[in-house]
């Protein structure tokens, strides 16, 4: 027995401890009673025939002359006892009945984290090592994780790339026929998923134009803001619904509309625009459709463009690169990564827009056929939807705003990976289930994850600006209680190109500059190919 308790309220309450007893158990082998007492460990409170498990939030100094300390606790769950060996075991989170003032505290010993961590016969995926034990595995439920959406969140050289491989390697071991598409906007997984993943970017995404719905069109080739925006839309509707139903495939579809993903070609597109140019009476501005014909013969003219609007795409290859992109079948490569680094940044949210509604069309119209569930991870998400203060609407933000919402009835699931949760949209930070949190060191992304986890993982949250590299904590659904895990050393094949320059090291080398520089500049001016 290390104290007793002393005040029952609804999530937390206090117990007084012993601060001898503490000293004296500091010195045991078994790293878990070691441990008893401090901030962020585990004690367990006797509760008729079952035990509580709890975590202690706070500590302070009650009564100096006993050495009483009082600590804040937080109710994670409670588990029956062990006739035999008083060990707790069949743990599960709630409390069914608070324990009164007096009940007795007592510490936490690794055979009771073994029981409560068990990952059961539940598919679960190891990242690690749960704090403070040294052999205790930290384990995510699949299912559990993905059928509600995940967050991964770390300021910048936490290990966040290294975890989020980590993380996504594991599950393609467990689920090799799976479907992942993740969004690297800095090219940084190519390097991770050579082995066990398909890697697209601008020389082989060969993504057709015509996907494109009516606002991602407007994106792209209205450029004009206030009552212009508008005229050019609409002018931009009427000729994109002709250039489609002069294709074959439209003769066969009832109601053909805009949004429709039926090819047409940009010769045509611009074709009619000139032949409704040619129809205006005097009073009539053609400004409209001169702007509208600049933009798309300049897209279609420019090289940087042509993963995108090349004339080679028009061909009717919708299954192939769906098929492509999505993995199916997978044949033994679940992942693809989709790395936009060298997509023109202005174009940019527009093809991550595009490839995150292709996931959700999908998965609404094959709702008939065999479920193929699929894994969209966006990395620095912050980028795509952007805090409700910073933006209002973009065709990525409402795309990936509506998979967080209504995703996980249609198979969809959302890894988000962000540096910055304050700039993220906050309803879609909340419909996370489970949230795995590295060290933040700051206060506004602090406060804005605190407001979106679970209120028992509380005093896991104050750890936050504490956690080394490479620890993190995961509270939701995806795991049993909350628990801080040190992460496992991903193998130097598997990591992603993520490291920091070491200055010190790189500054004392020179030579070899007049090569490189007409190399560089070569690359540089034809844009990377």
């Amino acid at each position: 027995m290390i104290g007793y308790v002393v005040e029952i309220a609804g999530s937390g309450s206090s117990i007084l401890l012993d601060a001898e007893m503490l000293t004296r158990l500091a010195e045991h082998s078994d790293s878990s009673i070691a441990m008893a007492g401090q901030v962020g460990s585990q004690v367990k409170i006797r509760v008729g025939d079952s035990w509580l498990l709890a975590n202690i939030r706070t500590q302070k100094l009650e009564d100096e002359s006993c050495g009483a300390i009082i600590a804040k606790i937080d109710f994670l769950g409670e588990g029956e006892e062990e006739k035999l060996t008083g060990r707790i075991y069949k743990f599960r989170r709630g409390v069914t009945r608070y324990p009164v003032p007096g009940s007795q505290v007592f510490a936490v010993t690794s055979g009771d984290m073994k029981q409560v961590y068990a990952a059961e016969a539940r598919a679960h995926i190891e990242i690690g090592t749960v704090f403070p034990t040294s052999d205790i595995r930290g384990a995510l439920y699949i299912d559990a994780m993905l059928g509600k959406h995940f967050a991964l969140l770390g300021s910048t050289g936490t290990g966040k790339s290294t975890s989020a491989a980590l993380i996504l390697h594991r599950i393609c071991d467990l689920a090799p026929e799976g479907h992942i598409v993740m969004i690297d906007p800095h090219g940084e997984y190519s390097a991770a998923f050579k082995t066990n993943g398909k890697i697209f970017d601008v020389n082989n995404l060969a993504m057709p134009y015509w996907l494109m719905n009516f606002e991602e069109h407007c994106e792209v080739f209205v450029t004009s803001s206030g009552n212009d925006k508008q005229t050019d839309m609409d002018i931009l509707a009427r000729c994109l619904l002709q250039a489609r139903s002069k294709n074959r495939i439209a003769e066969t579809i009832g109601k053909l509309t805009i949004d429709s993903p039926v090819p047409y070609l940009l010769s045509d597109l611009l074709n009619i625009i000139q032949n409704e140019m040619g129809k205006l009476d005097k009073a009539t501005s053609s400004a409209p459709f001169m702007r509208l014909k600049t933009k798309i013969e300049e897209m279609k003219n420019d090289p940087r463009y042509n993963f995108m609007f090349s004339g080679m795409l028009v061909g009717d290859t919708m299954a192939q690169f769906i098929a492509k992109i999505f993995r199916l079948p997978s044949e033994g490569k679940p992942i693809s990564i989709v790395d936009v680094s060298g997509v023109p940044s202005d174009i940019t949210s527009t093809v991550v827009a595009v490839l995150s509604r292709l996931v959700f069309d999908y998965a609404i119209w094959s709702r008939n056929e065999p479920q193929r569930p699929i894994l969209l991870v966006c990395e620095e998400a912050h980028r795509y939807i952007p805090s409700d203060t910073k933006t209002r609407h973009s065709a990525v933000r409402d795309v990936l705003s509506r998979i967080a919402k209504e995703g996980r009835k249609y198979g969809v699931s959302l890894g988000l990976i962000t540096q910055r949760p304050s700039d993220l949209s906050e309803g879609v930070l909340s419909q996370c289930g489970t949230i795995i949190s590295m060290r933040l060191n700051n206060d506004r992304d602090q406060a804005f994850v605190r407001a979106a986890m679970p209120e028992g993982s509380r005093g896991f949250l104050d750890a936050i600006p504490a956690l080394r590299n490479r620890e993190c904590i995961v509270c939701g659904e995806g795991v049993a209680i909350p628990i801080r895990v040190a992460l496992d050393t991903l193998e130097e094949d598997k990591r992603p190109a993520s490291d920091d320059p070491i200055f010190s090291e790189l500054w004392q080398h020179a030579g070899g500059e007049e090569d490189m520089m007409p190399r560089i500049v070569k690359r540089w001016r034809s844009q990377g190919r």
